[in-house]
């Protein structure tokens, strides 16, 4: 088979895997003369002065036939090229998408050039160019082409640029969707606004960013099944962190008084369209904070991301609907709305036999010692789909939660909110349990079940005990999943927003 260098066949069909396979061997022969005639099919040290977007924001409004007499070198990939004899055409696209056709005249780059251009560029090759900005006869913005290299020659076809990727392509090439979809580079780029976002929030108040171990001794700070490895050289187990917050908190107790970390959480879990085994976490840490001004301040983070991201605190979704992130949110209670919901009251006195019962009569099969984890349950199935606006969901039960102190009025609580988006959980934050006595107190239990099976339940830790009996002081802490901001401002599931999600 040989391909028809850098063909444009908009209605063909998506080649076989044999086609694909064709084309590559025909691709590595043209790699190969080239080599033979002295040219370098990945050139190096090539000179760039514009980008196609510059050139298209300085002459967009040129009429028909127009020659500017400015000369630009720029590069990019080929994704259409038409060869009509004496002229050749291709249209080359950046990185960011911008695309601007480029020509190659007979009379301006002499036969053996254009020859080499019709024998040796095909479609996916990353070329460079040098020549004046005109337009043509139909007003297309164009570079007269004076001279040419191949920067990269592509081994294998791009797809067809014109159809939809399946999603498993779109997951597990991700390079071939920021080629061809302009929703994969645009999330890219509403990722990069959101973190950028949040790091000057942190800084207007006074917060540093830290990092925290990945590779820990022992697994803590959430209630999750850990990644265990080895480590060779120092002949022991070690965890995938589930969280940075234990090691955050040593870094309050040390007098960092508010302090952040942006990075990689493990968790060997299950994966849906809102839960990835890796994702990345913001945790913040306040002194003297509570989580009444972690929330002000999750509210202040969120919508100036939106902002960054969207322009707005009203965000659109790539399925075109708006979601408004504005205004006050609610700040619900999770006793009291579940209470309503069930038409009588819910306390964290409520006797296990009424919980089972109420979780019974609609059909909520829960396998957990802790009344607390019933209440939760009970809340999600009543309460949680009733959500639309974003919404703190306050005060939680305190045998779900070994890391929060109490509530300062309700017993049985503790001070803890989730924030709910979309229908999901984005970020939770609590009033930080720093009392080292009680602390350990919770660890124990923490063991006992643990030793009991769970695989969630958190180990008792010494080294974190001994920091806090060092003195931390009252604080507020919040944590985030970005991939999930990035799904509460793009409508997009957990696996679109990460750029190389983990895929079986």
């Amino acid at each position: 088979m040989s391909e028809t260098p850098a063909s444009d066949s908009a209605e063909s069909a998506e080649p076989t895997v044999e086609e694909i396979a064709e084309q590559k061997q025909v691709r590595l022969d043209k790699r190969a003369r080239m080599l033979a005639a002295g040219l370098d099919p990945y050139a190096i040290g090539l000179e760039i002065t514009d980008s196609i977007a510059a050139v298209r924001a300085r002459h967009g409004e040129l009429d028909p036939d127009i020659a500017t007499g400015e000369h630009v070198a720029l590069a990019g990939r080929v994704v259409l090229s038409r060869n009509t004899g004496k002229l050749c055409f291709a249209t080359l696209q950046s990185g960011d998408g911008e695309r601007l056709q480029v020509m190659l005249s007979l009379a301006v780059v002499g036969e053996e050039s254009l020859d080499r251009w019709k024998e040796f560029v095909d479609l996916g090759d990353h070329v460079h160019v040098t020549g004046e900005v005109i337009t043509s006869r139909r007003g297309e913005l164009s570079v007269m082409v004076s001279t040419w290299a191949i920067a990269a020659k592509a081994i294998l076809p791009l797809p067809t640029l014109h159809k939809e990727l399946n999603e498993e392509t779109r997951v597990r090439q991700r390079y071939l969707d920021l080629i061809v979809r302009e929703q994969a580079r645009r999330t890219v780029r509403a990722r990069a606004a959101a973190v950028a976002s949040l790091r000057a929030t942190f800084a207007e108040h006074g917060y540093l960013e830290v990092e925290t171990p990945m590779l820990q001794t022992m697994h803590g700070g959430a209630s999750a099944r850990p990644f265990i490895t080895h480590s060779n050289a120092f002949d022991m187990e070690l965890f995938l962190r589930i969280a940075p917050e234990l090691f955050l908190k040593r870094a309050v107790v040390g007098g960092i008084e508010r302090v952040f970390e942006i990075n990689r959480n493990f968790r060997n879990e299950g994966a849906d369209s809102t839960h990835s085994p890796e994702f990345a976490m913001l945790e913040a840490y306040q002194a003297y904070g509570d989580y009444h001004q972690m929330a002000d301040l999750t509210q202040e983070m969120i919508q100036n991301a939106a902002v960054a991201v969207s322009g707005s605190h009203v965000v659109t979704w790539a399925d075109g609907t708006e979601y408004d992130l504005g205004g006050t949110w609610d700040r619900l209670s999770m006793y009291d709305s579940l209470s309503a919901a069930v038409g009588r009251e819910i306390t964290p006195q409520t006797p296990m036999a009424e919980l089972k019962q109420l979780a019974d009569a609609v059909d909520i099969e829960i396998t957990h010692p802790l009344p607390g984890k019933y209440v939760e349950e009970l809340w999600e199935h009543h309460v949680k789909g009733d959500l639309v606006r974003p919404t703190f969901v306050m005060d939680f039960p305190v045998d779900t939660s070994p890391l929060v102190r109490e509530h300062r009025s309700r017993p049985g609580m503790v001070e803890k909110w989730d924030l709910y988006v979309r229908g999901f959980e984005l970020a939770t934050a609590y009033s930080e349990l720093v009392d080292p006595v009680v602390q350990r107190e919770r660890f124990v239990e923490q063991a006992k079940l643990a030793a009991g099976g769970d695989l969630e339940a958190m180990r008792l830790d010494e080294a974190f005990l001994t920091a806090l009996e060092h003195g931390m002081p009252p604080s507020g802490g919040m944590g985030m999943g970005i991939d999930r901001l990035l799904m509460a401002l793009t409508g997009l599931g957990i696996r679109e927003t990460i750029l190389f999600p983990l895929v079986k």
